[in-house]
This record gives C-alpha cells, sequence and structure tokens, in this order.
C-alpha cells in the first residue's frame, strides 16, 4: 500500500498541482507563530520545547487517526496517506518556474528568464548570462526534487501511517521559518538553532540516498567523484552534496560565482561538464524522473520479496 499511496499522490499532484502557499504554508505559519509566541525566549533550549511539542502532537495525531480509519476500512487508511502525501510532496509546487525558465532560454528570452528566475529565488538576477540562469534554475531543480519528493517519501516508507511524511515536512518548515529567522535577525536569538539541528539529522541520510540514485541513473563515475570531492566546499553541506553528485551526474558544471541582487557571489564550483544551458535543463527533468522511477522499482521490489517471504 506505500507503494501505491506514493503512486496516487504523485498523479494527482501533477494532474492538479495544490496551492501550497494557500493550504499548506499558512496553516504552519499560524501553527508557528503560535507556538514562538508562546515558548520563544531567545534560548535554544525553548526552541527544542516548541520543536518537539509541534513534531510530537502532529505525528502521534496522524498516526491515530490512519489507525483508526485502518481498523474502520484499509481503504479509508489509503486515502489518508493519499491525501497526506498531496500535501506534504510534490515537485510541481516549483517545476512552473523551472518549465518556464527553460522555454524562456530556448525563446532567446534572457530578460524574462531573469525576471522568472528572480521570482522564484526571492533576488534580482538582472546581470545574469544565459548559462548563469540555467545553472541557478538546475541548482533549484535537484534540492526541490529531494526536498519535495524523495526526502518526504524516504520518512513516509520508514514511520507507520503518513506521520513520516508529516515530520519531514514540518521538520523543514520549521527549519526554514525558525532556523532562517535566527540567521536574519540577530535579535531573534537562539530559538532555532535546535530546529536547525534537529532537521539536518533527519535529512542526513535521505540526502544521501538521493545523491547515490542522482549517480546510479545519470553518470555514476563523475557523480560519485564530485560528492566526495567538492560536496564540503559548499556552504550547506546537504545542498552540496545533491548539487556535486547532480552534476557530475548530469555532466554540467554548477556552482562558481553569479550575479545576484547587483553583487557577485563567489561559490564554488560543482559538478563537472559543460556550461548550463537550456538542453541540460531538460536532461535535469530526466534525471529526476529517472530517480523517481529508481525509488519505485526498488520499492515493488521490497514489496514483492515481503510477499513472497510470507
Amino acid at each position: 500500500m506505500t507503494l501505491f499511496s506514493l503512486i496516487v499522490a504523485l498523479l494527482l499532484e501533477q494532474l492538479r498541482p495544490l496551492p501550497v502557499a494557500r493550504f499548506v504554508q499558512a496553516p504552519l505559519k499560524v501553527f508557528a507563530r503560535f507556538l514562538e509566541d508562546r515558548f520563544n525566549d531567545g534560548e535554544s533550549r525553548h526552541g527544542a520545547v516548541a520543536w518537539w511539542v509541534a513534531i510530537l502532537a502532529t505525528c502521534f495525531g496522524s498516526a491515530l487517526v490512519y489507525f483508526v480509519l485502518w481498523h474502520v476500512s484499509p481503504i479509508l487508511g489509503v486515502l489518508f496517506n493519499v491525501l497526506v502525501l498531496y500535501l506534504t510532496m510534490g515537485f510541481r509546487q516549483v517545476s512552473h518556474f523551472f518549465t518556464d525558465i527553460q522555454l524562456a532560454l530556448r525563446m532567446g528570452e534572457i530578460p524574462r528568464a531573469r525576471q522568472l528566475l528572480g521570482e522564484w529565488r526571492g533576488r534580482r538576477h538582472d546581470e545574469s548570462s544565459s548559462s548563469e540562469v540555467a545553472r541557478l534554475a538546475i541548482e533549484e531543480a535537484l534540492v526541490a526534487s529531494h526536498r519535495n519528493v524523495f526526502g518526504v517519501a524516504f520518512w513516509f516508507i520508514i514511520l507507520p501511517g503518513p506521520s513520516g511524511a508529516i515530520l519531514y515536512r514540518l521538520a523543514r518548515f520549521l527549519d526554514e521559518e525558525w532556523g532562517r529567522q535566527r540567521r536574519l535577525d540577530p535579535d531573534f536569538g537562539a530559538f532555532g538553532d535546535f530546529p536547525s539541528r534537529a532537521f539536518a539529522v533527519l535529512d542526513w541520510l535521505p540526502v544521501r540516498l538521493t545523491a547515490a540514485a542522482f549517480s546510479v541513473v545519470g553518470d555514476f563515475e563523475d557523480g560519485v567523484y564530485c560528492w566526495r570531492a567538492q560536496a564540503n566546499q559548499w556552504k550547506d553541506k546537504a545542498s552540496g552534496i545533491l548539487l556535486a553528485s547532480g552534476g557530475g551526474a548530469l555532466g554540467v558544471r554548477l556552482g562558481m560565482p553569479i550575479h545576484e541582487s547587483g553583487e557577485v557571489v563567489e561559490r564554488p564550483e560543482m559538478g563537472v561538464g559543460d556550461d548550463a544551458d537550456a538542453d541540460f535543463m531538460q536532461s535535469t527533468i530526466g534525471l529526476i524522473w529517472r530517480t523517481l522511477v529508481l525509488v519505485m522499482l526498488l520499492l515493488a521490489l521490497l514489496g514483492i520479496a515481503g510477499w513472497v517471504g510470507n
């Protein structure tokens, strides 16, 4: 039923993408603000308490609902799984930016591509070249595919019912909401320290499995080489692993200096091969879909092995 739930949720998300800002982000922001108002005293231990309250309440609550529904009817349990997955995962949440940027680059509409990239990343890229735009779009797509699909799928498989998917999605949101606030606002205090560390722990294994899958379905030798040689140079280690392995698997150079909000931002080189362009953006879509197929095949094989073993 795990494989079936994932397939149905992904099909639904492809056919009718969910307005994430309205149905996911907005309720989570209200929930996070509620906890922040009651627990934030500027100390790390208060952030840990708030994080555990949020995680335990949602994960145990979802697991309880799942088991009750499953007891009433297994079909209801599966439908609940599909609903939660539909709310917590989905590459289509950001892929429209990627597709529109690729089309703009193919049509030679560089200003349009820069504008779309700026809307996606929340920064200005008025001076970026076409290769730079393609490079940044590929980077965003590789990281987003892991955060919105593969990371959620991993924890959904590990924990009972939909609690794993909720755990990963909520932990990621709290890291972005409280951890980022800690980095941007010194007055916020250390409240966001624990959520950032907690998400890094939860994402440690999934991000490496995704990187390994990128290498398997792409250029394995270059993917593994770039992962081992380059990932540690990136500021965010998890993103560095994804970009290095993905760039090596695709045979494209990522990272490197970029023009951002009127400044030149120095970044290490990730991947190996040629400069990014619209064709490599198409190759990125293929890499992500092949990785998804690989995950589904592995789940199917595990299911068959369990069935035969019984």
